[in-house]
This record gives C-alpha cells, sequence and structure tokens, in this order.
C-alpha cells in the first residue's frame, strides 16, 4: 500500500452514508465510476472493476473462448495466479521463457507455440513492460490472442500506450500489495464489445441479467458464470487511489531515475522495453554469477534486496499445484484430467525453462517506495556501490 489518507476515507464515508453498498445502485456509483475513469486514463472503450487481478484474468480467457483442448503461453516469472486464471478456464498453461528484461521472452514464444496454441498472456511483471510490439506480431502472425496481465503494473505504459489495454484484453489488480489498492479487486480491460459482453455476463451471471436492463443491447445470450462482482466500498476506495495513479508513477519514476543515475556507472542495471514506460516499482542489478547475486543482496538486506529467485511463488518452479497437475478438487473439474485436454497436454518439471532460473538466479531486486527522501536514497546508493 503506496499511498492512502483522507480522500480514501471521504469516499467511504460517502458509501457509508449512501447506504448503497452494491455496485447496481443509485447512489455513489462507485464501481461505475472506477470502470469509467479506467477506460479514460487507458483509452480501452470497455471495462470492468472485480474482486481480483486474477478473477479478470480469467473473465477475459473464457470471455474468449478459451477452454479444454487450448493451451495459453504464460511467462516462467510471475505470479501463480496467471497461470491459474488458465486452468481456471480449463485450458492448459504452457510456461515460457523470460530473457534479461525480466519480461517473457518473444524468441521462446515463437518456440513454444503448438496448433493447440489459443493465446499469449505477457506479463508486466513488477511493473516492468514486455515487448509488445514483437508479442502482438507474433500473435498476429499465428492468429493468437494477447491477454495482457499488468497486474503489477497499474498506470504503466509501452510506448506511450497503456500497459492493459494494447491486447486484446487486459488486467489490473488493486490487492494490497500493487501500486493503488483497494486491499482486494480488479479489472479487466478491452476494446472488443462482444468480450465486454461475455465478461459482463461471465464474471456477475446471477445478477446481469436480473438487475436492471444491463443486457438491453446486448447480442450475447445468458450464461451461468461465476461471481466476481465487486462492491461499494471497494469501489470507494479504487476511485481515491486513481485520482493519486499519476503522483505515484511520477514520485516513483523520479526516485527509480534518482537511484539508478548513482550506481549505473559501477552496476549492471536489468535492460527495459520501455524505461520510460516502467512503473519503477523495483531497482533491478543484474550478475555474472549467483554467488555475486547473492553476497551482494546480502551486504544490501538491510533495505530489502532480494534475489529474485527467491520471490516464492512468482517463479514456476514453485508452482506445486501447476507442477503436480491439481487443477480442482473434484477430479471431474479438473482440465489436467479433461479427455478434451488429452492432446493439449504439457509435462512440468521445475528445470523445464533454465534460462529463467538463471536469470532470477543472477537479479537482485530493491523494493521501492513513493514518499522516499533524498536521504534514504543516498544510503541505498551508497550502500550498493560499497557492495559492489
Amino acid at each position: 500500500m503506496f499511498r492512502v489518507g483522507k480522500e480514501e476515507i471521504e469516499q467511504v464515508t460517502k458509501s457509508i452514508e449512501s447506504k448503497d453498498l452494491f455496485k447496481l445502485n443509485n447512489g455513489c456509483r462507485q464501481c461505475y465510476n472506477v470502470e469509467e475513469k479506467l477506460c479514460n486514463i487507458t483509452g480501452s472503450k470497455y471495462s470492468i472493476f472485480m474482486t481480483s487481478g486474477q478473477a479478470a484474468l480469467t473473465t477475459a480467457l473464457v470471455a474468449l473462448g478459451i477452454g479444454p483442448g487450448d493451451q495459453v503461453i504464460v511467462p516462467g516469472y510471475t505470479y501463480i495466479a496467471t497461470a491459474m486464471a488458465v486452468v481456471a478456464a480449463g485450458a492448459m498453461p504452457v510456461i515460457a521463457e523470460i530473457d534479461d528484461t525480466l519480461t517473457i521472452s518473444p524468441e521462446d514464444i515463437e518456440a513454444k507455440i503448438t496448433k493447440y496454441t489459443k493465446a499469449i498472456i505477457p506479463v508486466h511483471i513488477i511493473g516492468l513492460p514486455c515487448d509488445m510490439d514483437k508479442i502482438c506480431a507474433i500473435a498476429k502472425k499465428h492468429n493468437l490472442y494477447v491477454i495482457e496481465d499488468a497486474c503489477q503494473a497499474d498506470g504503466g505504459s509501452y510506448k506511450g500506450k497503456r500497459l492493459g489495454s494494447i491486447g486484446d484484453a487486459g488486467a489490473f489488480s488493486f490487492n494490497y500489495f500493487k501500486i493503488i489498492t483497494s486491499g482486494e479487486g480488479g479489472a479487466m480491460l478491452t476494446n472488443s464489445r462482444e468480450v465486454f459482453e461475455r465478461s459482463l455476463i461471465y464474471h456477475d451471471s446471477s445478477a446481469v441479467a436480473f438487475f436492471g436492463n444491463q443486457m438491453e443491447e446486448f447480442t450475447t445470450e445468458g450464461f451461468c458464470g461465476t461471481e466476481f462482482r465487486a462492491n461499494e466500498l471497494c469501489g470507494a476506495m479504487v476511485n481515491a487511489q486513481l485520482d493519486k495513479l499519476e503522483g505515484i508513477l511520477s514520485n516513483l519514476r523520479e526516485t527509480k531515475k534518482y537511484i539508478t543515475d548513482g550506481i549505473k556507472d559501477v552496476i549492471k542495471l536489468a535492460p527495459s522495453n520501455d524505461p520510460e514506460g516502467d512503473c519503477s516499482i523495483n531497482v533491478c542489478v543484474q550478475f555474472d554469477s549467483s554467488e555475486k547475486a547473492s553476497d551482494f543482496a546480502e551486504k544490501c538486506k538491510e533495505f530489502g534486496a532480494f534475489v529474485v529467485i527467491n520471490s516464492d511463488r512468482h517463479v514456476y518452479s514453485n508452482w506445486q499445484p501447476i507442477l503436480e497437475k491439481k487443477g480442482a478438487l473434484n477430479p471431474l473439474m479438473d482440465p489436467f484430467k479433461m479427455e478434451a485436454n488429452k492432446d493439449a497436454q504439457i509435462e512440468y518439471t521445475k528445470d523445464m525453462c533454465p534460462k529463467t532460473l538463471d536469470i532470477l538466479s543472477k537479479t537482485v531486486s530493491f523494493c521501492l517506495k513513493c514518499d522516499m527522501t533524498k536521504e534514504q536514497c543516498d544510503k541505498i546508493i551508497d550502500t550498493m556501490r560499497k557492495a559492489f
């Protein structure tokens, strides 16, 4: 949680006093206002505010018609939720290598495409933009969908385009650990009317068809989905947070530039696909051996430095439910056991992406905060230079 104050208190209080806490109301309309702001910020035609980033990814996959018999390519460095969303849609996650930018490798995407591949999920991990030009070109060449996981990159951009708005659909997260937060929350973005209609039905099938006239102009028929509908209290938080987003990103970028300017003459920085669009929530430095990276991280641990390979469920080798193919409690609902996925099955091993493991074991990351002082930054710079 980066920056929360009286503005959030005022919006939440306003909603409580209205006594309209259900999204579909005529009171404060917090959730609807969030969706409108997201469209204005990202340039997307449609957005749906919902319960989490994983909910947004799952909804996008389902709305694009992806399910049993399909494969979806995901990077080996992302939170496990990315792969779990694929399984939730009934499809098979295919794990691809990352490159030195810490984002998915376009070259390995192409190497992992099969006749069963239907989509790519590039993940803008820790606010770092993926190479969307190459990824979109690959997708166009092979007739694949692109679903951007921008859950750790709220407000980031790639060559002037907002992350999450470039592919066929995108996902944001407002989890407690994200750039802006409502404790939990997420959003799905798209420019496709068909994807929007399907998403609205899927994410809230128990209410969309039965509350108000939400489907009045739909061409999509109703179907049974799930319940990812957000509430007005979370909407109130995100409403206030969105007004602070640009200021948060501006401060983070200033902080990252100040620190990197102070170390780049002696320490190798991880390359970026778009330094200006980077959300700047981390400074990542790279070494030529895992031993040097571990030693450096130990010397800088007072500032939260860590070797990225130790990111637990953010590294594919720690995705036990995926590696062990435990896709559901009921075996009849488990995509890994479905007959439709028989030919699309993937064999997972902990060493299946050696380049990813090598890069992550040689990369050290520092988490930044938007309200860091010059004195704090100078101390980090001094410690890093001495450690190097």
